[in-house]
């Protein structure tokens, strides 16, 4: 098992030292002058040159990109071009502020698309069943934004009017502080993972119930409720936890969307601006930053999958 999970962690290295590899060649193909787009009137050939030489944009990609890589070892992210000052200084607060919505979005699509997916797989070819089986397809059809929209249709604009719908935050105070505001960007990241869990949670149940020792135990007078959570219950969490980890990981990346619809005050938010101002290090932190997020989440969903596997836990 330790040797399982040391390939995973390595195999997870070298994915993340490839992506910041991608991120940075991408980087260096935006248009626009770093140095520039710092000083902007004040831009003369002399200032140009000094913040070149300060930035290193005057050295080698190759030289740069050590540069920037050994930076992100001890959370030197650049200078971003937009505020003149370090990009962590920018992201501080955002970042906080999207892993709030991203863990309270998880918080409700886990449990609740686990026990649908339990409660589905125990009442196979009923109209139970096809409720939660032809609601999750309609869901799982639906882009982020679609669902988001239509929650601001119905909880914010046109019939129930009781929630906000953007993020109107005073300068100085964190989202949270307000939570009404939380309350539709988190279940339209809920509502877009939760059909994944729920169907992958009923195949992988509905397939370890039909299973010889979940029927031997049956036979033993073993409750129903020991054979579920006891028997059935631990064998189908493994697989589940995949797609848990996959569908946690798409948060990363598609809070964005969700953060731009919104108005959010997160990453994605901040992802956008930086885009539209051409903020190259703030576009690369972003960038590395959810790809970290997604590499990190796979291995602990390894990690929990192989622990979860009998059969791998006590593997020499």
């Amino acid at each position: 098992m330790g040797k399982l999970i040391l390939r995973r962690l390595l195999v997870s290295i070298f994915i993340l030292l490839a992506v910041s590899v991608v991120v940075f060649a991408a980087t260096l193909l935006l248009p626009g002058d770093p140095a520039r787009a710092i000083l902007g009137q004040q831009a003369t050939e002399e200032r140009i040159a000094a913040l070149n030489a300060e930035l290193h944009l005057d050295r080698s990609p190759f030289e740069r990109y050590f540069l920037w890589l050994g930076g992100l070892f001890v959370g030197d992210f650049g200078t971003s071009t937009t505020t003149g000052g370090p990009v962590i200084e920018l992201l501080g607060d955002r970042i906080s502020s999207s892993l709030v919505l991203m863990l309270c979005a998880a918080v409700i699509a886990v449990p609740v698309g686990i026990a649908i997916g339990i409660f589905s797989a125990l009442h196979r070819g009923k109209r139970r069943d096809q409720v939660v089986t032809w609601s999750t397809l309609t869901l799982a059809a639906l882009p982020e934004f679609v669902i988001g929209i239509a929650l601001v249709t119905l909880f914010a604009t046109s019939v129930f009017r009781i929630l906000p719908a953007v993020t109107m935050s005073p300068p100085g105070q964190q989202v949270w502080e307000l939570p009404a505001q939380l309350i539709l960007p988190t279940l339209t990241l809920a509502l877009v993972v939760i059909p994944y869990i729920i169907r992958m949670m009923r195949a992988t149940m509905a397939e370890v119930m039909d299973s010889g020792f979940v029927e031997m135990a049956r036979l033993k007078g073993v409750s129903e409720r020991q054979v579920i959570f006891r028997h059935a219950l631990p064998h189908a969490i493994g697989p589940v936890a995949q797609v848990v980890a996959i569908q946690l990981a798409w948060l990363a990346g598609g809070v964005v969307v969700v953060e731009y619809l919104f108005r959010y005050p997160g990453i994605g938010q901040a992802l956008i601006d930086a885009v539209t101002f051409r903020d190259v290090q703030v576009v690369q932190a972003i960038s590395i930053i959810i790809a970290a997020v997604y590499v990190v989440v796979n291995l602990l969903a390894d990690i929990a999958g192989i622990l979860a596997n009998p059969k791998l836990r006590s593997a020499s």
